[in-house]
């Protein structure tokens, strides 16, 4: 495989494993733009000068005590979907933890994009992806770990990540380390125009939809559906890339859920770090 494929796929597995674990548009399309220099850049959100008023009175203090409870449950059984504009699209599903960090196991599987074609030109369309307190870990086909030695996982040492993209990986690896499924609840806690959209049904369950919109100039809407113990039943996150929207949703349950994600063998593994640095060199 030549250099250049090889720094291409471990970064675009990088990127995927983000997006799959984020709750947050904002956060996980930062992530993508820094892990990839030449391609989608996703908004960012304006200075806190130009958002307008975070939300007071009975919304934020409802908000408040989703976002506690939400963090008190700890753990929760997970199922997304991420498209990234042309760029990339998948699907995760799997169990995550947050009472310290990001934890847990996810399926990902690529669904469509032109990152999601030279990944399946090169034998892989899904991994398995174990978060960890200090990395995460990307289990890849059978093909690709023919051109790694044998060697099925790559492993993503947060700190590593923070040199990813000439020095702009430090929010790559902030998002690793932080994502919780609360998230979106902090985002629109910040959203001036934060309003109790009605009561609906998600997959049989009832749920009180929340809506509103956050940044500045380049806006992104937030939408969260949460159930009568304040835990969020389903998200939406959409923004704007290069390559067109990004949206992401992701349905919650199993609150409590045992999460599980052991760490793979050292010698079956190859690191993301000496792997870039084996392609520069």
């Amino acid at each position: 495989m030549r250099g250049t494929a090889i720094r291409r796929t471990v970064v675009a597995v990088a990127v995927a494993a983000t997006l799959a674990g984020a709750t947050g548009c904002t956060s996980s399309g930062e992530a993508a733009d820094s892990a990839k220099p030449s391609s989608a850049a996703a908004p960012s959100s304006a200075p806190a000068s130009s958002n307008p008023p975070a939300p007071t009175g009975p919304s934020a203090d409802a908000l408040r005590a989703v976002e506690r409870a939400t963090a008190r449950a700890g753990s929760a059984r997970v199922d997304s979907t991420t498209v990234m504009g042309s760029e990339l699209s998948l699907e995760a599903t799997g169990a995550l933890g947050w009472r310290d960090g990001l934890t847990g196991t996810l399926m990902i599987t690529y669904t469509g994009g032109t990152t999601a074609e030279t990944m399946r030109r090169l034998g892989t369309t899904a991994m398995e992806a174990r978060y960890l307190a200090d990395a995460y870990y990307a289990r890849m086909g059978e093909e690709f770990a023919q051109r790694l030695g044998g060697r099925h996982w790559i492993k993503y040492v947060y700190a590593d990540l923070e040199d990813l993209g000439g020095g702009a990986g430090a929010g790559f690896a902030d998002q690793m380390r932080n994502t919780t499924p609360h998230q979106a609840v902090k985002l629109l806690l910040t959203a001036g125009d934060v309003r109790r959209v009605g009561d609906e049904k998600i997959r049989g369950r009832r749920a009180t939809h929340w809506s509103g919109t956050v940044g500045g100039a380049t806006a992104q809407t937030v939408d969260i559906w949460v159930d009568d113990r304040n835990l969020l039943v389903k998200k939406v996150e959409r923004g704007r890339t290069k390559t067109g929207d990004l949206t992401q949703t992701a349905y919650y349950d199993d609150y409590g859920a045992t999460v599980s994600a052991a760490r793979p063998p050292a010698a079956d593994t190859a690191d993301f770090k000496e792997l870039l640095a084996a392609q520069d060199g």
